[in-house]
């Protein structure tokens, strides 16, 4: 068995669950790994895959539900695993090349069918997930609680989450109300980064120790705040994980970009990282153009 650790000293009190993944230790900074067939292959990339809401709407935080299905179904059946975000994490910190055909997959906002229609999957083929929770101002963490709506979609309530997590999908801080952090006086961006993370761990009796940006957005401050209580935290910037990767910028690739069959099928070819890179070119030079404008 092959081990990886990242911890601040902590006695080992790492545990896999009923489902083969790993549990983190007591103050979240301890990963594990135990991969059948070992880790002989290694790559130097890393996709994080990021999903909204699985419906056949038009809206650009839309993926259609046929599709991941398919698409989760090709993964496995081309032999790809999937990793925890924190397992991710720790091949970063210590310099360990990630397992080859392995990926995360990260959900931001924590719409309903994340449990009606991605859990279902994720079980089917053993495959884990982090899910990004806004969980509201004064939202109550009791079973049948709500998350506030977003976008007027139906969200997840706590007895979703705790399920999913007992299962062995990790949950982590969406904010308290999905804010552009970057136009927040600094008080109030502390609420709803920190007590989004309180609200999370008092409702799942465990630690949350991942992050991800509203739209994407955050500055040096933001990184700092953020820095200080988590192990990581999720950017907008299309691009796959390397070993340059900034822990509190990761790269993820949004699922929009692979609506069609045909399309999300090149995930699973030698084709994807020159499609990234490719892809990449006119999403940087029209999101430069974005921030010019802004100014």
């Amino acid at each position: 068995m092959r081990r990886v650790s990242i911890g601040n000293g902590s006695d080992d009190l790492q545990r896999k669950n009923d489902t083969g993944f790993f549990r983190t230790d007591e103050t979240g900074a301890g990963i594990s790994v135990n991969r059948p067939g070992g880790l002989n292959k290694m790559a130097g990339f890393l996709p994080i895959l990021t999903f909204h809401t699985l419906d056949d709407q038009s809206s650009t935080v839309s993926f259609s539900p046929k599709v991941f299905r398919h698409g989760m179904a090709r993964l496995h059946e081309k032999g790809y695993q999937t990793l925890h975000l924190l397992e991710a994490i720790s091949f970063l910190r210590q310099g360990i090349p990630f397992p080859e055909r392995s990926l995360v997959i990260t959900f931001d906002d924590g719409y309903r069918n994340v449990y009606d229609e991605a859990f279902p999957i994720l079980q089917r083929y053993s495959m884990s997930a982090t899910v990004f929770l806004t969980v509201g101002e004064r939202g109550t963490t009791s079973a049948t609680g709500l998350l506030p709506s977003l976008n007027g979609r139906s969200m997840l309530n706590w007895d979703n989450v705790r399920e999913m997590h007992r299962w062995g999908i990790t949950f982590g801080a969406h904010t308290l109300t999905h804010p552009d952090l970057t136009r927040l006086p600094l008080d109030q961006t502390w609420s709803e980064i920190c007590l989004s993370k309180s609200i999370v761990e008092e409702a799942l009796s465990s630690p949350v120790t991942c992050f991800a940006y509203p739209y994407g957005r955050q500055d040096d401050r933001i990184r700092e705040l953020v820095r200080q209580h988590f192990l990581c935290a999720c950017s907008d910037k299309f691009g796959l994980v390397t070993p340059r990767s900034d822990l509190y910028s990761l790269e993820r690739i949004d699922a929009c970009y692979f609506r069609a069959h045909r399309l999300f099928g090149v995930v699973s070819t030698g084709w994807f990282p020159s499609y990234i890179w490719a892809r990449n070119i006119p999403i940087s030079v029209q999101r430069a153009f974005q921030r010019r404008w802004k100014r």
